[in-house]
């Protein structure tokens, strides 16, 4: 036997590591875009497009985040934020917006009957996971505020900590620290501004006609997680040409000050603002250094990653004149509603517990203010999004500080104020939102006469009604409402659904020799992917293998590329176990393989550190790829020996798995068979590796009886009926169609099921699966 024991090569890693994050989602140098999809970019220019590779780690989208992203598409970007989790290109492009809400179901609906929602997996390429959802959830995706007042908001000590009580009065779905980033802690990469918001914010930009003068940091290395970050602040002094700098801060992320440089400016001085800068004219008057000095040295200090951070940061940097590309801005990392942004000093007390630019101290301390910009940045990233939203910071402001949050004199531009709701950015444009749901669903669209909204009896009327009025309406949500299922059944629906995926992950192998060598088959087994348990079965003749992978794609390349193979001269059998659960798995292999969301993704087994590095230096053989994503171990922190590369077409997924499993690379590969939704679900699944005692398929007392479950009211028809249905009013709809179902999950008190999101932009050129039998 020779089992597979070539690897890429390894390479130094440089740089340090500032801290380990689990599986998250890398790109190419920019992070922004990946620049190998540009190829593919022209044909689609004209085309309203939707990429989601900005998802979070988990895939979960917010209600908030849903929010967004409707009203980006009614608006554009001139008038609401872009969304961060995804990206809808040509928006101008898009002809109108449906979302079906299948209330009643979830993730757990889709997965269980996966093979009869055929028209949703295939047609939708894009698929993330939804929060349970709250009491309201149509009023949480279109962006209705709460009338209910949450009464007076809680008083805490000055100069205290916030308390527990604080917390019970934020209503964390509206929070738009939430709404931004989501409720799960994230990543560095996350934080930092994009390009667009860089602009919005008046961050010096290259290119831009008040910076021709500026200098850039060079700064253009591959930024990760573990990017070291600086914290910076400037003073400025008001001179004959405006505001010029007199100080520069510079703090590493181990709290060393690393540049504190005084600054004489060229031109005449005439107000030193000592009571914010701190500097007066005995203190500057002996002083040499020049900008010039203070750029030099600053682009000689900053690695090629290096993320500034600071508070109103885009001051600091039009001061020193320079332009850098990756930035963290605390005054919005902390951002409240509608667009109010505290001081420093205020964040400091109330996150922190610090108190900072005292009274007693002539002017802010620059040293002071950039560790404590630097500290608020640390601790969002330690603590997460959710437990910023539970401070609480408007309970805790006082009245001066609640109407300053605007008026800080560092921050002197207007804040703009945004549509709230879907509602309010349909009247703004002179537009009407049409509303069709079931007369047994109380919810209610308050608005000012641009909603029409229509009940029906049946989910089958609100189906006729949908297909005559939804051409009419730029903005349709169309609700079909379902029985949830009982409490029992969805228990025993979720441990069916774990234990199906944990054996179709596992295979048997054999026989083998009674002295086979167990290391190397190991080794041979571990090439295909990771592998949670291997058992030496001893009850046949000749000894087996009991092996339990991580992910369902190293199963199936093991039972691909061995079954039927001579291993130490005998030819084995690789197999996966055959029970009531895994009877149709190869069905439903070949099915999700189909997917969509799966068809322009491929996964590599045996790649290392330097594997990033590798596709890089040969991005020209790569055309077409969106990202990387490198799984990493939750304990260690090490990265995993397995990937998946997405790209934007099929075709350039099947290339780059014809050049990877090649004999330069010398990988395992195959197509993906796991969305990025669905993966996150499979890693907490339970460590046992066998069903549970108790937990079997009971047979029915006759045959007739088990026909009888398969009538028409049972979920699994349902699901296939329904499927078929929404399939004829999605090819029922116009080219430049947004297009969301959306399966809400549910809530009681027996537990919460997470929801489903899936969406697609209808377009004449896009072509659906043809045998779907619609």
């Amino acid at each position: 036997m020779e089992p597979e024991q070539e690897k890429t090569g390894r390479l130094p890693r440089k740089g340090r590591k500032r801290r380990r994050v689990p599986n998250r989602l890398i790109r190419a140098p920019g992070v922004r875009r990946a620049r190998w999809d540009l190829e593919d970019r022209q044909p689609e220019a004209k085309r309203a497009r939707l990429s989601t590779i900005l998802f979070a780690e988990n895939c979960e989208v917010t209600h908030g985040q849903l929010c967004e992203l409707l009203k980006y598409a009614v608006l554009g970007k001139s008038n609401v934020p872009k969304p961060r989790w995804c990206q809808l290109f040509h928006q101008n492009h898009l002809n109108s917006v449906v979302v079906f809400i299948l209330q009643g179901m979830s993730q757990l609906h889709f997965y269980r009957f996966y093979l009869e929602f055929g028209f949703l997996r295939k047609a939708f390429k894009h698929k993330f996971r939804l929060p349970p959802p709250s009491s309201n959830f149509l009023a949480d995706i279109i962006g209705l505020q709460n009338k209910e007042t949450a009464g007076d908001l809680p008083k805490t000590i000055e100069g205290s900590l916030p308390s527990a009580n604080s917390k019970a009065s934020v209503n964390l779905q509206n929070d738009p620290i939430i709404q931004k980033y989501g409720s799960k802690k994230v990543g560095m990469i996350r934080c930092l501004l994009t390009k667009e918001e860089m602009k919005t914010f008046n961050f010096p930009l290259q290119g831009s006609p008040d910076c021709e003068n500026f200098i850039p940091t060079k700064c253009n290395g591959s930024i990760t997680d573990n990017s070291p970050l600086f914290g910076l602040d400037c003073e400025m002094c008001l001179t004959l040409r405006g505001r010029e700098l007199t100080r520069i801060s510079l703090v590493a992320e181990g709290g060393c000050c690393v540049m504190d440089e005084l600054v004489k400016p060229d031109d005449k001085i005439v107000d030193y603002v000592t009571s914010f800068s701190g500097i007066t004219k005995k203190i500057l008057n002996p002083v040499t250094t020049k900008l010039k000095d203070v750029q030099r040295q600053l682009k000689a200090l900053l690695p090629p990653d290096a993320v500034l951070v600071g508070h109103s940061l885009d001051q600091d940097l039009r001061a020193l004149k320079m332009i850098h590309p990756y930035v963290i801005d605390t005054s919005l990392l902390y951002v409240r509603e509608q667009g109010r942004r505290f001081k420093l000093k205020f964040l400091a007390k109330a996150i922190l517990g610090k108190d900072i630019q005292c009274s007693n101290r002539a002017g802010h301390d620059a040293t002071e203010d950039a560790a404590t910009a630097l500290e608020l940045a640390r601790y969002f990233l330690k603590y997460g999004p959710k437990k910023i939203a539970e401070l609480n910071l408007e309970a805790l402001a006082s009245p001066q500080e609640l109407q300053s949050a605007g008026q800080d004199p560092r921050n002197t531009r207007e804040v703009v104020q945004h549509p709230n709701s879907v509602l309010e950015c349909l009247d703004s444009v002179g537009k009407k939102l049409f509303f069709l749901t079931r007369e047994t669903d109380h919810t209610e669209l308050r608005s000012s006469g641009n909603c029409r909204t229509i009940k029906c009896l049946s989910n089958k009327e609100v189906f006729e009604q949908a297909r005559m009025e939804i051409p009419l309406f730029p903005f349709s949500i169309v609700q079909f409402s379902f029985e949830p299922f009982s409490p029992l059944l969805t228990e025993e629906m979720n441990k069916r659904m774990r234990i199906k995926w944990t054996e179709m992950s596992t295979v048997y192998a054999g026989p083998f020799s009674k002295n086979c060598n167990l290391r190397a088959l190991k080794r041979l087994f571990k090439s295909f992917g990771p592998i949670r348990s291997m058992t030496l079965v001893l009850e046949t003749h000749q000894p087996h293998l009991y092996i339990r992978y991580e992910v369902l794609e190293a199963a199936q390349l093991a039972i691909e590329s061995l079954n039927g193979v001579l291993v130490e001269g005998i030819c084995i059998k690789v197999q996966r176990p055959v029970t009531e659960l895994t009877l149709d798995c190869d069905t439903l292999v070949n099915e999700l393989e189909r997917d969509s969301e799966n068809r322009d993704t491929i996964y590599l087994s045996g790649v290392h550190d330097t594997f990033k590095q590798h596709l890089l230096q040969q991005s020209n053989l790569f055309l077409g790829l969106e990202a990387v994503i490198l799984p990493k171990d939750l304990k260690s922190g090490k990265q995993k020996k397995y990937c998946f590369l997405k790209f934007k077409t099929f075709a350039s997924a099947q290339r780059a798995l014809h050049i990877l499993t090649g004999k330069d690379w010398k990988l395992k590969g195959r197509h993906a068979l796991t969305p990025r939704h669905l993966h996150a679900w499979l890693r907490g699944l339970p460590p046992e590796s066998r069903r549970p005692p108790g937990l079997r398929v009971i047979p029915p007392p006759s045959e007739q009886e088990a026909l009888q479950t398969l009538r028409a009211d049972h979920p699994k028809i349902a699901a296939w009926r329904w499927s078929r249905k929404i399939g004829r009013l999605y090819q029922s709809l116009g080219p430049g169609t947004l297009c969301l179902i959306l399966l809400p999950g549910t809530n009681s008190s027996h537990g919460s099921l997470s929801g489903l999101g899936l969406m697609g932009i209808k377009d004449e050129e896009e072509s659906i699966v043809p045998s779907m039998g619609l």
